[in-house]
């Protein structure tokens, strides 16, 4: 019997031993033709600086409201290139690129205070939320109307439960609010060992081969939708430098925010669209959300999946312009304290 203890605790040790060290002597391989963020910058580029973050950004109109879109995971300014422009007939529009995707700086760990963002992480929605509040400072916004996409939603959606006094009102687009995205919180303490540090970008590079094309496309109802010319704008910002160790800190900042609890305190006009063939975020949860928010719009999209402002963006467009319509000359922001 006590042999048996033996090699049990053998091979227990030497498990553990292999985790520790393992990891550390698998080779991390350079990216291949890794550039500056700015030296991909296109003719409408233009970067400005907020809460210490280099921010890649295009403006398209003028006027208000102002909208501030925010797209989603695996995303840019990119994904808005079929909306910004019909937009801009009813105000000032502006996209960027959220921290860790297209042409925005992705400081890396060591390289900031954690003192000076929320959660101790740039890359956490609380301090993307923050972020969001920095550029509408930067741009000399007071208020606007946030447009966010899937996860971009859920930072919009926080912004307004955290900032309602800077937002007028929200346009919620199969917005991740009640399954967040990322690892189960079980796991998070693992993700910041050293050990995974660092494998973990070596992990974030799978969304550079197959898995993000398989993503992308199982984000679009009809797939061969998907042009050669939308394929390479989705890869453009994957030549960026340290994008795969931005990616990681992402996935390791994402805290879980339990905004499904909260959507009731949301007091602005909010529009929810669904694509109606979604598969990413199911449209029941849109629906959910349009009923939780007090005097929410609600539109479904049809032959859309993930996307509709990328598969369909007229129908949405229209959408959008119909609630702009309704929107209130002056409201008292986006937050009504609970009773």
């Amino acid at each position: 019997m006590k042999r048996w203890v033996r090699i049990v605790l053998t091979v227990l040790v030497t498990l553990v031993v292999l985790a520790l060290v393992v990891p550390f002597l698998v080779p991390i391989p350079p990216l291949d033709g890794a550039v500056a963020a700015r030296s991909l910058a296109g003719p409408d580029s233009r970067f400005v600086t907020a809460g210490g973050i280099d921010v890649h950004y295009t403006e398209t109109g003028s006027g208000e409201p102002a909208l501030v879109l925010l797209h989603g995971f695996g995303a840019s300014t990119f994904s808005w290139r079929d909306v910004v422009g019909p937009l801009a007939e009813r105000g000032r529009v502006i996209a960027f690129d959220r921290l860790a995707f297209g042409l925005t700086e992705r400081p890396m760990r060591g390289e900031w205070d954690p003192d000076a963002f929320a959660d101790g992480s740039p890359y956490s929605p609380a301090a993307q939320a923050d972020l969001v509040v920095a550029l509408l400072d930067a741009w000399g916004i007071d208020r606007a109307v946030l447009v966010g996409h899937s996860a971009g939603g859920s930072i919009a959606l926080l912004t307004a439960l955290e900032h309602p006094d800077r937002v007028e009102a929200l346009v919620l687009v199969d917005a991740a609010v009640y399954t967040e995205g990322g690892p189960p919180a079980l796991v998070y303490p693992l993700l910041t060992t050293p050990q995974m540090q660092r494998i973990g970008p070596l992990i974030a590079r799978s969304i550079g081969g197959g898995a993000g094309d398989r993503f992308l496309e199982f984000a679009w109802y009809d797939p061969a939708l998907i042009t050669p010319e939308i394929r390479a704008g989705y890869r453009a910002p994957l030549q960026v430098a340290d994008w795969d160790r931005a990616l990681w800190e992402l996935t390791v900042a994402r805290s879980p925010q339990r905004l499904a609890g909260r959507v009731g305190e949301i007091a602005c006009p909010t529009l929810v669209v669904t694509g109606a063939e979604d598969a990413v975020v199911p449209p029941a949860d849109a629906e959910r959300l349009a009923a939780e928010i007090p005097g929410a719009e609600y539109v479904s999209i049809e032959a859309a999946g993930h996307v509709p402002h990328e598969e369909r963006p007229e129908p949405f467009i229209n959408a959008v312009y119909r609630f702009l319509d309704t929107l209130p000359t002056e409201n008292e922001g986006c937050f009504s304290p609970p009773d």
